[in-house]
């Protein structure tokens, strides 16, 4: 199986098909690796530009790419078609991050009407990947620039924001951590399940009654002496958290508590902050500023 390590450049322009804002694919640029993670070729195109006229200022600022190339670049089917010969069946296309791949399918969609690639067969997310070998913690993501550092791989050489030379310096981060049993984790079949879970848009649950709501979740248990403690509020929804305040009479202390369920496509995410707002009577360990934050564990949804 060879490795594709692909990387886009685009413009956020206005598309009057959808009236609404698109990132347009200006550039495509990808090194093919083989199983050893050889070079044997690479791909680069600049794409004409069919639902923006100009580029913005910040995009030219940063890619250096000019109104000029993208009149004279190839239209997005020609560019794909002939992408989609140098890619062979049984490559995996990887990208950094999944921004790309989620772009390139809007691109689809509004010229020709297609939901899926026609030529990603194969797909991981290289961001990811590299974020288990360096450690990252799950809350954060580094750029490519900084995973470069990390690897001590010298960006001398490389015109980062240009599509062939990110996706180059991609495939040096991927030679740096290369494990093949950990990346095949990040290789997935590109079927219906894999689509449904891109088109997929997070979000926080913000009606109480919903039966993704565990009410168990609002209960509150003082962390000082473990006593049962009072509600004296009703919940309200605000920022994305169910907040309510709640009462100790073992210790006369009052807190806010404040719930997020947040709902993703195989998952719900549930956490919890408490935080004091009311403390009357402290002894010498109580901090009237303390606040604590509860990640609780991950509630699998079975969707079967």
């Amino acid at each position: 199986m060879n490795y594709i390590i692909m990387d886009l450049e685009w413009n956020n322009v206005y598309g009057k098909k959808t009236k609404k804002f698109i990132n347009e694919v200006i550039e495509v640029g990808a090194v093919k690796l083989d199983e050893k993670l050889n070079y044997i070729d690479s791909f680069s195109c600049v794409v004409r530009s069919q639902i923006g006229k100009k580029l913005r200022s910040r995009v030219k600022n940063l890619t250096h790419i000019t109104n000029e190339e993208i009149r004279a670049g190839e239209p997005f089917g020609a560019v794909f078609s002939k992408f989609d010969k140098w890619v062979e069946k049984d490559s995996a296309i990887l990208t950094w991050g999944d921004s790309d791949v989620r772009v390139l399918i809007d691109n689809y969609k509004y010229l020709y009407g297609k939901e899926t690639i026609p030529f990603l067969h194969k797909y991981g997310n290289l961001q990811d990947f590299i974020d288990e070998v360096l450690a990252v913690p799950k809350a954060k993501q580094i750029g490519l620039s900084t995973a470069a550092e990390e690897l001590q791989i010298p960006e001398d050489g490389f015109s980062l924001h240009r599509a062939l030379d990110d996706s180059l310096l991609s495939a040096e981060c991927l030679k740096r951590t290369f494990n093949r049993e950990k990346l095949n984790k990040y290789i997935k079949k590109c079927d219906n399940d894999f689509y449904a879970r891109l088109a997929f848009k997070p979000y926080a649950i913000s009606n109480i009654k919903n039966p993704l709501v565990d009410k168990s979740k609002l209960d509150y248990k003082c962390e000082i002496c473990c006593g049962e403690c009072e509600q004296i509020g009703r919940w309200t929804f605000s920022s994305q958290y169910f907040r309510s305040k709640f009462y100790c009479p073992n210790c006369d202390r009052t807190v806010r508590v404040s719930v997020k369920f947040k709902k993703y496509y195989d998952r719900l995410e549930v956490k919890k902050i408490i935080k004091l707002i009311e403390p009357t009577i402290l002894g010498p360990d109580n901090d009237p500023n303390i606040s604590l934050i509860i990640n609780m564990p991950n509630n699998h949804i079975d969707n079967e």
